[in-house]
């Protein structure tokens, strides 16, 4: 559902922040992001989402291409970005109500799934608020409701769990799973390697615009003599 293909991009047009990158992911998996500060990793989510645009290289989502097809890119994905602080000035329900808009949900499905969402995420009573006055936390469930309101089958989630308190965490969790059990694709990026060995089917681990391993967690610790992954990722990274 996700195919990233010979990927690169500069900035500056001297920092090369990826380096012919690729990788995939399929339908039915949750895939982790891994790698140190300043590896590419929320570079490689903005070029996913079409925040910003590629040297060279093909990027698809759920079969579109998204220099060809960008509306349909964006239709197909659901994304949390690395900051939960925009849209403060309005109040919750106006912000749902206006990304409820933006997706074309049904007025008769909306209203559902806001309630449903609210509620998992302890979020009902301060949909009446300005997320000026949310915690981070909050804020932060807050863009998992509205990445999640129009039940899009690709999610693309940066460092999702920063913010969430252990309940909501184990809610989002939960989520990503049955998300992936109904064929549907998950791509999260983490600095939490707890996280990713519990959740993920692969892991895709890079560092200064390189992908150093791409593939399962079992492959990963067979190759490094059942070594824990917090070990094997500071082994790699480290070099």
């Amino acid at each position: 559902m996700i195919k990233f293909e010979n990927v690169t991009k500069t900035y500056n047009k001297s920092v090369r922040a990826l380096d012919d990158v690729s990788f995939h992911v399929n339908g039915g998996e949750i895939v982790g992001f891994i790698g140190p500060n300043g590896s590419g990793k929320t570079t490689t989510m903005k070029l996913l989402t079409g925040i910003i645009r590629p040297d060279s290289g093909k990027i698809k989502i759920n079969g579109f291409d998204i220099k060809e097809d960008p509306i349909k890119v964006k239709e197909s994905i659901g994304y949390i970005a690395d900051s939960p602080d925009m849209f403060l000035r309005l109040k919750g329900n106006e912000f749902l109500e206006l990304i409820a808009d933006i997706y074309r949900v049904p007025t008769e499905v909306r209203q559902e799934r806001v309630e449903s969402l609210g509620e998992k995420f302890g979020l009902t009573d301060a949909l009446g608020s300005p997320m000026m006055s949310y915690s981070h936390g909050m804020r932060q469930k807050m863009m998992v409701i509205a990445a999640l309101l129009h039940k899009p089958p690709v999610w693309i989630l940066d460092e999702p769990m920063i913010g969430l308190d252990p309940k909501s965490a184990f809610e989002l969790k939960q989520l990503m799973r049955d998300h992936a059990k109904e064929g549907n694709a998950v791509f999260f990026s983490t600095h939490v390697l707890e996280v990713a060995e519990k959740l993920c089917d692969r892991v895709v681990i890079i560092k200064k615009g390189h992908i150093l391993y791409s593939g399962t967690l079992e492959e990963l610790e067979k190759q490094n003599k059942n070594d824990s992954l917090e070990n094997i990722f500071l082994e790699l990274t480290e070099k």
